[in-house]
């Protein structure tokens, strides 16, 4: 497929559903798919990002009402189809979504931990991808365990959601390496 060629909504997901029909890309879920359709693979998250995934998940619901979720596709205007780490929308958004497809549009609020994880390289064309779409606020928890707040704005200090992220630093590196 030519590099240039960015398939529409429908193709990403005409796409989308011829692969999740194929056994062998269990292994790479969540994967998703870039502008052109092509397969992007993630590695599964270690042991210690799945707990800071579940720790902001579970804060994300308490603070806000049981409406986040984990790894959930989700379709960028510009990007193809993205597994932010966390996600939060309200109830009438997730009713008038189809589980089983991709999220048609990009919730209110995504986060993304980079801890471990492949994709601190692309974090800003990450981060972009969700603004862009249409998520009110984009949280970037930094493999140091700094949280981020991100708006269409730029940076800001505070969330506007309210939100107060208190993660356990254990499981964060300093310098390099493991506290």
């Amino acid at each position: 497929m030519d590099a240039l060629t960015r398939l529409d909504r429908e193709r990403l997901l005409v796409t989308w559903r011829s692969l999740a029909m194929k056994p062998e890309m269990v292994q790479w879920y969540p994967y998703e798919l870039n502008e052109c359709g092509e397969i992007v693979t993630n590695p599964f998250p270690s042991a210690r990002r799945q707990i800071v995934l579940t720790d902001v998940y579970v804060q994300l619901n308490e603070q806000l009402g049981h409406l986040a979720a984990m790894s959930v596709a989700v379709t960028t205007l510009c990007f193809g189809i993205m597994v932010p780490d966390v996600i939060w929308m309200s109830l009438d958004k997730w009713e008038g979504s189809d589980r089983d497809d991709p999220v048609p549009f990009v919730p209110d609020l995504c986060v993304e931990v980079l801890l471990d994880s492949e994709r601190r390289q692309h974090i800003a064309r990450r981060v972009n991808a969700y603004l862009e779409g249409g998520a009110r606020e984009v949280i970037v928890v930094s493999p140091r365990g700094q949280v981020e707040f991100w708006r269409a704005e730029g940076q800001r200090q505070v969330s506007m959601f309210d939100l107060e992220l208190s993660l356990d630093g254990r499981y964060f590196e300093e310098d390099g390496a493991i506290a």
